[in-house]
């Protein structure tokens, strides 16, 4: 299950999605917006994507994790737009016969979403300024301001 929204992820469904009886793990992962990036406070997180483009990617990632683990369900779910404060902006959930392989699957699936996914992040600031921000060109917020 690859997905890209607007609306509010419904993490129940995400686990739903994976659940099986064949399966003896279930591994979620859930990216929230937290309230500060080091001595920062944000207001909101902004995402932005070419809808076509980031869901290719997911599936193509959704399509490499079942080959390198023995996965019985996976679910990528990324939220676009405005996303308050203690939300959920990324849900990646997998399930395998096993933990190890579950929880190998779904750490390099966020791992690699965030460098290879066309999705772009801006950090909206307390101070009222916003920065785009990609975990694959900067460890931090960009050089470029914008207000």
């Amino acid at each position: 299950m690859v997905t890209i929204t607007s609306d509010p992820i419904d993490v129940a469904a995400v686990l739903e999605r994976v659940r099986s009886p064949r399966a003896g793990a279930v591994v979620l992962f859930l990216g929230t917006a937290r309230e500060f990036t080091g001595p920062r406070r944000t207001e909101s997180l902004q995402y932005e994507c070419y809808g076509e483009m980031a869901e290719k990617k997911l599936a193509e990632l959704e399509a490499e994790a079942g080959r390198r683990w023995p996965l019985t369900g996976c679910a990528l779910v990324h939220r676009v737009g405005r996303v308050p404060l203690g939300e959920v902006s990324v849900a990646v959930a997998v399930s395998s016969s096993h933990r190890e392989e579950a929880f190998a699957a779904g750490k390099w699936l966020i791992d690699t979403l965030k460098q290879v996914v066309p999705i772009w992040k801006k950090e909206n600031w307390a101070d009222g300024t916003s920065d785009w921000v990609h975990p694959g060109v900067t460890d931090g917020p960009s050089k470029e301001r914008l207000t």
